[in-house]
């Protein structure tokens, strides 16, 4: 795996290349299939798969009333519900490096994508409040693992297009995160009204997303120069590389990421833009609802929000990787959302465009994060290390944020104080941020 260099356009690797028939393990499709075939199937499955990130909540979040109503939720429970998804992100998370060490990164992923599908088939009608809870924990559970392998998965395919490969990825959460916050009202609304219709209709794309990675598992497609590191510098022949030496690859070297504060102040940037975000995905159509906007403005308001991570989760990492300090950014992305959190509590209603847009642009911190754990480490492994670091101790931060809001939402008897709490966290995100784009990498800070 080549290291990763801030500047992406001053490198230049081969593109991914697939075993000779030979060196396939039977069943590998098509033998000697081209590279841009492999290439082309990969970058599908790295679309579908980010589509999927994100409908599991957004689409709870459009019809979040009617969930509580239907399962007699107080707010107090709604907000632990919203907070199931951090919960899950971390204790999930911190797997998927044992996980992709095992199996390769591509089954797991391709696993992840069926959990998701299984747990949004089955949430809706397991009953209670505890087998909804016990349905999006599988689902959840996928896209933990996903999210952590994702940025491994592009680095070592794609190493000379971190950054536009990033993009890519980001772009397509995005666009799955508005689609199910846009579209979920209405198609219930079109297939009867139930709830649990319009929640399990996300399971379809999630079926999708298995097939492109069927070829990746058990490792019968291998990344560039897989052959290569496997043969040795000792031999000559090029041949296909065992499973244990290619998953050997992510596990070594092994690094103690508490020693070093760069890895630390990417953790918490996590945690404190995932806390935004759940709080966004989970909270604000209610916000809207409550200041008299129909159910279905307001999911289109948080579509709103959603999708500006289309077009901006391609050019922000795509600028970080340009630039020699990423914490501009961070401080340009934290200033609109304290400007959206402050429109929400003085006219939350009569500006609502306007502040769903400028929270949209805050909420696209999340690119920008996955851009830094490619930046900050050199190397695959440390990627692999830093990713699950980053992400679990991030999702750990932000387990308290989406409760704390219910909490406060139903003891205060309005939305004053937890837009307040909102505010009050965006000032630390965009302090450690500002830490975490400082030019260094893990490897110099955690090496044992």
């Amino acid at each position: 795996m080549m290291g990763l260099m801030p500047r992406e356009e001053t490198r230049t690797t081969t593109p991914p290349t697939v075993c000779s028939p030979s060196a396939h393990e039977p069943g590998t499709p098509g033998g000697a299939a081209p590279r841009a075939w492999t290439t082309r199937l990969l970058v599908l499955g790295i679309v579908l798969s980010a589509l999927n990130l994100r409908p599991a909540i957004t689409s709870l979040g459009a019809l979040l009333e009617e969930v509580r109503d239907g399962l007699g939720m107080s707010g107090s429970v709604a907000g632990l519900l919203t907070s199931v998804p951090p919960l899950c992100f971390a204790v999930f998370g911190v797997m998927a490096p044992r996980l992709a060490r095992r199996f390769g990164p591509g089954a797991v992923v391709c696993a992840g994508m069926a959990a998701i599908a299984t747990g949004l088939l089955i949430r809706p009608f397991a009953g209670g409040t505890a087998g909804f809870l016990a349905g999006s924990a599988l689902a959840l559970m996928g896209i933990a693992v996903s999210n952590v392998l994702m940025p491994v998965i592009v680095k070592r395919w794609f190493p000379d297009r971190v950054g536009s490969m990033t993009g890519l990825y980001s772009m397509a959460l995005a666009l799955g995160t508005a689609l199910a916050a846009a579209v979920t009202v209405p198609l219930t609304d079109a297939l009867g009204g139930r709830w649990q219709t319009g929640l399990t209709l996300w399971a379809g794309l999630a079926v999708a997303a298995v097939l492109p990675w069927l070829p990746f598992v058990r490792g019968r497609v291998t990344p560039p120069g897989a052959e290569e590191k496997a043969a040795g510098a000792a031999t000559p022949t090029r041949g296909p590389a065992p499973a244990s030496t290619e998953h050997a690859r992510v596990e070594a070297p092994r690094l103690r990421m508490a020693r070093s504060g760069t890895a630390w102040a990417l953790a918490v940037f996590f945690g404190l833009q995932a806390t935004a975000a759940y709080i966004t995905m989970g909270w604000m159509a209610q916000i809207f609802r409550d200041a008299g906007v129909p159910a279905g403005t307001a999911g289109l308001l948080l579509a709103v929000t959603m999708v500006m991570g289309v077009p901006l989760a391609f050019v922000i990492p795509r600028l970080a990787t340009r630039l020699p300090h990423q914490g501009p950014i961070v401080l340009a992305l934290g200033l609109c959302g304290l400007a959206g959190y402050a429109g929400l509590y003085l006219a939350p209603a009569a500006g609502a465009w306007a502040w769903a847009l400028l929270l949209g642009v805050s909420n696209c911190a999340f690119p920008l994060a996955l851009t830094m754990v490619g930046m900050r480490a050199r190397t695959g492994p440390g990627v692999v290390q830093l990713s699950a670091f980053a992400q679990s101790t991030g999702y750990l931060i932000s387990i308290p944020g989406p409760l704390l809001v219910g909490v406060l939402y139903q003891h205060s008897g309005g939305w004053g104080l937890p837009i307040a709490l909102m505010s009050a966290l965006m000032v630390p995100q965009m302090a450690v941020g500002f830490l975490a784009g400082r030019d260094r990498t893990v490897e110099d800070e955690a090496a044992r």
